[in-house]
């Protein structure tokens, strides 16, 4: 039993990009449940049947379309395959995403390009195409881009993905602004860790390196895709329409742990406390 009611979405038409697997699956199967009618795509054409036949039922079927979203004609031919299926879009979800770990020396321009072409191209070639039909045919709208708890920060071992998802950042602020007097409201997520088959495995692909992540993590634990769903749910209902520009962090305060200077003291332990407390006050 969510949150929400089941008609919180009731007769929205969303599109999610890479909507097939993990956390855009998650988000479809929500907003279903709660009366949207859903359109997914991604780049393989058997992954999205499958989660179409899972996610869909007869009286609420699941329109998907196989998509690159690099290429802005096969992201124009989506578009009106979806317009055509279900009417005008008023949910464009940017889910499609790659990003892999690597010391940023070891990274050819290819390496760069498959990261950056997707993430940042693809979400503002996918942006472009549907905002200018809202402007076009007078609608409002709503965009939702799934960014990162480090577009703010950068980080290291990831500098591509850092990069590409600065430029989502940047991209979801500025049309905030721009695009308002169209009725066009952008919103984004940043999550931290969400274990998901294909990301995990080029992100975290050992037992010591997700025991590494989880110890960063306040909470203790990582989150789960219901938990990032229900938010999404949430920022492209009605009920959030005053919400526009906002980034909203999902990550157990794992950003605030890194950023506070002494946060790593959480690792001593009370005995270590009472000698500390001793020094300190003889520092006095």
């Amino acid at each position: 039993m969510g949150p929400f009611s089941p008609d919180l979405l009731q007769g929205k038409v969303i599109l999610i990009t890479g909507g097939a697997t993990g956390l855009g699956r998650a988000m479809g199967e929500t907003f279903i449940a709660h009366g949207a009618k859903l359109a997914i795509a991604s780049r393989k054409e058997s992954m999205l049947q499958q989660a179409a036949d899972a996610m869909g039922s007869e009286a609420c079927p699941v329109f998907y379309k196989s998509c690159d979203v690099r290429d802005p004609l096969q992201i124009q031919a989506l578009i009106d395959a979806v317009e055509d299926q279900l009417g005008p879009i008023d949910v464009l979800v940017n889910n499609a995403a790659g990003n892999f770990i690597s010391p940023t020396e070891r990274l050819s321009p290819k390496a760069v390009d498959s990261v950056l072409n997707i993430v940042l191209h693809g979400t503002f070639y996918t942006t472009l195409e549907v905002g200018k039909r809202w402007i076009e045919q007078g609608r409002n709208g709503t965009m939702l881009n799934i960014v990162t708890t480090y577009a703010s920060t950068g980080s290291g071992y990831v500098v591509p993905s850092a990069a590409a998802k600065a430029g989502v950042l940047a991209l979801t602020r500025s049309l905030a602004v721009e695009w308002a007097k169209y009725g066009i409201r952008q919103v984004a997520i940043a999550p931290g860790p969400f274990p998901t088959e294909g990301a995990w495995s080029r992100l975290s692909p050992t037992a010591a390196l997700e025991e590494q992540m989880k110890a960063r993590i306040p909470l203790g634990r990582v989150g789960n895709k219901e938990e990032l769903a229900n938010l999404a749910a949430y920022l492209v209902s009605d009920y959030a329409a005053y919400m526009n520009g906002e980034v909203v962090t999902i990550d157990g305060g794992e950003w605030l742990q890194g950023a506070g200077q002494f946060n790593g003291l959480s690792a001593v332990a009370d005995e270590e406390w009472d000698s500390l407390a001793e020094l300190t006050r003889k520092g006095k």
